[in-house]
């Protein structure tokens, strides 16, 4: 094809002129009839074709230029000695654009780490050396699009155009598309800016000699592999979750599933690091550590036995519809298994959760189930045997608190940025503390276009550093009725493997000699780059502010280059002040695809087979003599910013401590399930999700604070109806006692499928004494009967309010009273019958002393001696007749 500028000069001038001329006749005639009002919008509309300046803005206005492929995505000594790259152009305006052009322009090899995101912010002009322009097509009216393949060769040879490479390098690239808009001139109408690899240089056509990558120590690679997912289980659902399991939505299931986003991520695994252990190739996959989060081993697990799905994920309480992921979740964990027995494995913390807001938090039982348990959830499901003692925190940053409360649990080394672990008494004096908003091609102030793209002095961190000030703190969480765990796992609450007991931190590891948490530092612009790749990129936490845009506006393959660059400077650019050391740390969510995982796997793959980097396990890394230098942790203003929100860590806090209150008073019976741990483990789970990081990288928290809400109050309702599930039934009337010490007859009941022990709360009047029955166990589902022991010294009504507590005093279920009638006098009774008895006793005295004196007694006057014989003859024969008749009888 023809450069532009020759096509341009063999338009005729007369017709450039005729046009423009009847531009000018037509808005003068607008004028004249009073249509003035429309010039100023035409005559604008010319002027507004990109320019080149820095201050322009990066969103296109006419045409947008996509970059699809790019042959070869990274140059060695054998690749072909032209780069191809193809790409589309569409028309995104509302008028048309006539000769289009492209061409392909380069900047100097990056010499620098942050150079790697700070080049991608250069104008067009900074990319000196030039390829021609090459014609794409002549018209493209508004919504028709062009694809185009464009070359140029790599090194100069031959008189033919080329990039000029002579060295290896990574090089930033520019593919600058031209046009004419209707009403306006030629100008550049937008760009794709990359990142090309250069490992070695081919032979060019008439220079025979490559020229490959200086020798030098390979750089000790380490990549990470994320598996997890946004929270999907409903909270406030009780244990065992076995078939009974609900979803907010049914996403899971497609991910899961062929071509989606968690089946490509394992499918590039299998690809390159082959599906047969015995023929897998060790080297790549002893660089590989696969991180899982096991909050979705548990969900998929549960998916497999069959599960339901939110009608309304806004509805959490509204209908459900019948899962179809169970055969997709189990064919993924069965993949997944097979991958896990010949291939580091590493567990995640809990549902992506924040472990600064877990520190605020301060739920000793809460922090055992992030942080401790995940490794034992991903060994029991997984069959395999995963890193311990290694934290990967969502964020890549912490702050004091939370580095100890990881110490506490255990943990030897934190994952975090290179950025967030700084020299002992420098926290908090980073220069990337306020977030600036610009893109790709120069959007930023002029101020900022001068530090934004010279390169900064950049200080090195030792791939692994002792955080100092940050020592064990042993963390005991208060005991469970349950039985000590034991070698043998039973099936947790969400039909997982697990330890019977969370009483203990499960898998808590044994400090090392140093008592002082190690971090191990990941390098933040490979990281960064990593993160761009998919069809969601976040920004993550820890890149610094003077090179944070939205990616989003270039296309998958530009930030796919961008990644393999970045990955790869290392290795081309030795350095006494940097280690010769490289952790690649994907965020968690990851959304590449399988083609981009797959390009990023073969590229460490070269880097190891052209001896510029060699395979290091996480277990080496890890096993690694800290810096003798003292380093703290600097909690990273913009992991602060994305961290949850401070108004749940009091909630969460207050509803961790009811399950932990309740729990403490449930016994495990023989052979009976659910067992404790197993009815009020998702519970915790629940108040976990509550505290996940995941989608809180949008700068929008309004969806995840919504969903994190959702979470809390369902958690808190489901506690307030088991609370209230232990009683005591009210007698429905007086109760009376048949004595001052007949016991008081109480009914409680448990509706809870687990026994609980509970204690009798008797605010017992002062006429009442009521023995207190002490600690008593309630049946599963059942009630009980109880006879308290009861004196009561009052005849009166009365009222006694009882009430259930655990064995710790926490109330239970509603309170009620019981009205008491006593059949006994009480203290009345006994006055009464002691002065009767005194009264019987002198009367009889005083009969006694007149007979012994001889004296008639006063009681007998009124009877004469003849009347009182008659009476006594009448009695006798009563008598005779009585038992006269009886002998009969009995006759």
């Amino acid at each position: 094809m023809t450069q532009t500028f020759r096509h341009r000069a063999a338009i005729p001038w007369g017709v450039v002129v005729g046009r423009r001329g009847l531009f000018r006749i037509i808005a003068a005639i607008l004028t004249i009839l009073g249509s003035a009002p429309a010039v100023p919008v035409l005559l604008a509309q010319p002027a507004a074709a990109q320019p080149t300046t820095p201050n322009s803005s990066s969103s296109p206005k006419f045409l947008k230029l996509t970059l699809d492929s790019v042959n070869p995505s990274a140059v060695t000594t054998t690749s072909d000695p032209t780069l191809t790259v193809a790409g589309t152009v569409t028309n995104i305006g509302d008028r048309v654009v006539q000769d289009i052009s492209v061409r392909i322009q380069r900047a100097a090899a990056v010499s620098a780490p942050s150079a790697l995101r700070s080049t991608l912010r250069l104008d067009q002009v900074n990319y000196d050396v030039t390829g021609p322009f090459e014609d794409i097509v002549d018209r493209l009216s508004p919504g028709q699009r062009k694809q185009f393949t464009i070359s140029i060769a790599l090194r100069t040879g031959g008189g033919t155009p080329a990039l000029d490479i002579t060295k290896p390098g990574v090089y930033p690239l520019l593919l600058n598309v031209n046009g004419e808009p209707a009403y306006g001139t030629q100008a550049r109408l937008d760009d794709a800016r990359f990142l090309l690899p250069v490992l070695g240089v081919p032979p060019a056509v008439d220079i025979s000699s490559p020229v490959p990558a200086t020798p030098d120590t390979p750089v000790a690679t380490t990549l990470l592999w994320p598996l997890a997912d946004r929270p999907r289980l409903v909270a406030g659902v009780t244990g065992p979750l076995n078939g009974k399991a609900e979803l907010t939505d049914d996403e899971l299931a497609a991910s899961l599933g062929k071509g989606g986003r968690l089946d490509q991520l394992l499918g590039a695994l299998e690809s390159v690091l082959g599906t047969n252990p015995a023929t897998r190739d060790r080297t790549l996959t002893s660089a590989v550590c696969v991180a899982i989060d096991p909050d979705l081993l548990i969900t998929a697990q549960l998916m497999t036995k069959g599960y339901r799905v939110l009608a309304s994920p806004s509805d959490p309480d509204g209908a459900t519809r019948a899962g179809t992921g169970a055969d997709q979740a189990q064919t993924w964990l069965d993949r997944l298994r097979a991958v896990a027995t010949s291939t580091c494995t590493v567990a995640l913390p809990f549902a992506q959760v924040d472990v600064t807001a877990l520190a605020a938090v301060n739920d000793p039982e809460l922090s055992t189930r992030a942080l401790n348990e995940p490794a034992d959830i991903v060994d029991s499901i997984l069959a395999t045997k995963s890193v311990r003692g290694v934290s990967v925190p969502d964020s890549g940053s912490i702050d004091e608190s939370a580095g100890m409360l990881l110490r506490g649990h255990g943990f030897g080394t934190a994952v975090v940025a290179d950025t967030a672990a700084v020299p002992l008494g420098t926290a908090g004096t980073s220069t990337d503390s306020q977030p600036i908003t610009t893109g790709r091609g120069g959007n930023q102030s002029t101020a900022n276009q001068t530090t934004s793209t010279q390169p900064v002095p950049e200080t090195s961190t030792p791939d692994v550093v002792r955080l100092a000030e940050i020592a064990p703190v042993p963390v005991t969480p208060e005991p469970t009725p349950e039985p000590p765990a034991s070698a043998t796992p039973t099936t947790s609450a969400t039909g997982t493997s697990a330890p019977t007991t969370s009483a203990a931190p499960s898998g808590a590891q044994t400090p090392p000699a140093d008592p002082a948490l190690h971090a191990a530092t990941f390098d933040i612009w490979s990281a960064t780059a990593l993160a761009a790749v998919g069809s969601n990129p976040p920004t993550p936490s820890f890149t610094p502010a003077r090179v944070r845009y939205d990616v989003t506006n270039d296309s998958r393959m530009a930030r796919l280059q961008d990644a393999l660059g970045a990955i790869t400077w290392s290795a081309l650019n030795p350095d006494p002040s940097r280690p010769r050391s490289l952790l690649l740390v994907p965020p968690q969510q990851w959304s590449a695809n399988r083609e981009e995982a797959t390009a990023i796997l073969k590229q460490v793959d070269l880097l190891l087979r052209d001896n510029l980097a060699t395979p290091r396990t996480l277990a080496e890394l890890v096993a690694e003599s800290p810096d003798a230098q003292p380093y703290e942790p600097d909690y990273l203003p913009q992991a602060a910013h994305d961290a949850v929100a401070d108004r749940f860590v009091l909630p969460v806090r207050e509803q961790a401590r009811r399950i932990t209150d309740l729990m403490r008073s449930l016994v495990e019976m023989p052979e009976a399930e659910p067992t404790p741990n197993q009815y009020l483990t998702p519970l915790r789970d629940g108040l976990l999700r509550v505290l996940t990081l995941s989608d809180r990288r949008s700068g929008d928290s309004a969806q995840p604070d919504t969903y994190a809400q959702r979470r809390l109050d369902q958690t808190t309702r489901t506690l307030d109806r088991l609370y209230g599930s232990v009683t005591v039934l009210p007698p429905g009337g007086v109760y009376t006692l048949a004595s001052e010490q007949s016991p008081l007859l109480l009914v409680a009941r448990n509706d809870l499928p687990v026994a609980i022990r509970v204690r009798f709360r008797i605010e017992a009047p002062t006429e009442t004494k009521i023995t207190d029955p002490g600690e008593e166990t309630l049946p599963p589902t059942g009630s009980r009967s109880f006879q308290i022991p009861t004196e009561v010294t009052d005849s009166r009504n009365l009222v006694i309010p009882i009430s259930l507590t655990t064995s710790d005093g926490i109330p239970l279920g509603n309170p009620t009273s019981v009205s008491v009638r006593s059949n006994a006098y009480g203290q009345t009774l006994a006055i009464i019958t002691a002065c009767a008895g005194i009264l019987l006793f002198l009367l009889a005295g005083r009969r006694l002393w007149r007979r012994f004196r001889g004296q008639p007694d006063p009681a007998d006057e009124g009877f004469d001696p003849g009347t009182r014989r008659r009476v006594n003859r009448y009695r006798r024969a009563r008598m005779r007749v009585l038992r006269q008749r009886e002998q009969q009888e009995a006759g």
